[in-house]
């Protein structure tokens, strides 16, 4: 069997990702070691750790809130992530598959707020979440993100390209709107819902600005404000390799969404490219 021969140019491209993996990668590796040192080891300043010394992590568990932070960012991130996903496809669906006065324009206004920035919106966020009681509450923390302007204008980008004909055939069978929407509509765009699913999740749990601004007390607090408030001071004395403890404890989740969508995440990339 013929060995494929690997040109300059190929050679020069793998070294080149080879490159970007290592600065990528570096980063994680070293939190990951600094999380097994002592504080002794840790302000040596040496790659690899001298002795495993787990110390941090009973620290988290014993000594800190970390569950509890941990647990407030898993169930706000699958809410908002069940919720975007939910009202998203069928905000897209109706402004992909139907047609009323002022469709493009409503679709036009969503757009339109894409180009706010989050930090102008937090100040009528927080004036609205005091006057209806929503400050350091789940919902007070969650509502920003239930139903966003991305993920509309997304799905409808991918509602776009279901066959008229395919939800024709669904209404002759009798089948209601809203079944259309769940059996017919929904399975034709997994690899968006795919997508839409992770970066929202992974959005909520790396979420600070808001989070930090809504939340009052320790009970509530999530994972980025509640590793930031320790880093801080807020924890009563900053162990560094604590922190390096519970910034690896804080990227297991997104490891884990990621290798189980992976493949529909590129199949959703990919569709987004074609349809431009």
């Amino acid at each position: 069997m013929k060995k494929k021969k690997v040109n300059g140019f190929e050679f020069f491209i793998h070294l080149f990702l080879l490159a970007g993996v290592v600065v990528v990668a570096f980063p994680f590796l070293w939190m990951i070691l600094s999380s097994v040192k002592s504080l002794p080891d840790f302000y040596s300043f040496s790659f690899w750790p001298h002795k495993l010394d787990f110390s941090a992590y009973r620290y988290i568990f014993q000594k800190t809130d970390f569950l509890t932070w941990y647990l407030n960012s898993i169930i706000i991130g699958i809410i908002v992530t069940i919720s975007s996903l939910i009202f998203n496809s069928l905000i897209g669906y109706t402004l992909a598959k139907y047609k009323f006065p002022g469709a493009k324009a409503i679709f036009i206004l969503i757009l339109s707020t894409l180009m706010i920035p989050t930090e102008m919106l937090v100040i009528p966020w927080y004036v609205m979440g005091t006057k209806v009681s929503l400050i350091d509450t789940y919902l007070g923390i969650m509502f920003p993100g239930l139903i966003e302007a991305f993920g509309v204008f997304l799905m409808r980008q991918f509602m776009l390209g279901i066959p008229d004909e395919l939800l024709d055939a669904a209404r002759i069978d009798g089948m209601s709107e809203f079944k259309i929407w769940w059996r017919v509509a929904l399975p034709q765009v997994k690899p968006a819902l795919s997508a839409l699913g992770i970066i929202t999740f992974l959005g909520n749990w790396n979420a600070y600005l808001w989070p930090v601004i809504v939340i009052s007390t320790d009970s509530m607090r999530t994972l980025p404000v509640g590793i930031s408030m320790y880093a801080t001071g807020d924890g009563g004395g900053i162990q560094w390799n604590t922190i390096m403890g519970m910034s690896t404890l804080s990227v297991i989740p997104m490891i884990i969404v990621f290798l189980i969508f992976q493949r529909r995440i590129v199949e959703g990339i990919a569709l987004t490219g074609v349809k431009g």
